[in-house]
């Protein structure tokens, strides 16, 4: 008659220190409407996406059209992150 081993023990995790966020502190409905407007990279500038930003820049926003897009996927999408990869406010 063998006994069993004692269960491992519970591992505790605290939690997050309430200064963390998952969240940036930026918008997304910002960054759509600025994309739109100022077809010049202004909204990916604004997240902090600069290499897009700057290709924009330089093509003139794809001729507006690729700046254009980039806002509607901006103000549609729903996990649209800046470039520390936390989610934008709605």
């Amino acid at each position: 008659m063998g006994r069993s081993p004692p269960p491992p023990p519970m591992v505790y995790a605290p939690p997050l220190p309430p200064t963390v966020s998952h969240f940036s502190h930026r918008s997304k409905v910002v960054a759509g409407v600025l994309q739109i407007l100022v077809p010049f990279g202004a909204g990916r500038f604004y997240t902090g996406h600069y290499g897009i930003a700057v290709a924009q820049l330089l093509t003139c926003g794809g001729l507006g059209v690729w700046c254009l897009i980039d806002g509607i996927i901006l103000l549609a999408g729903s996990n649209q992150t800046d470039a520390e990869g936390r989610l934008l406010r709605d």
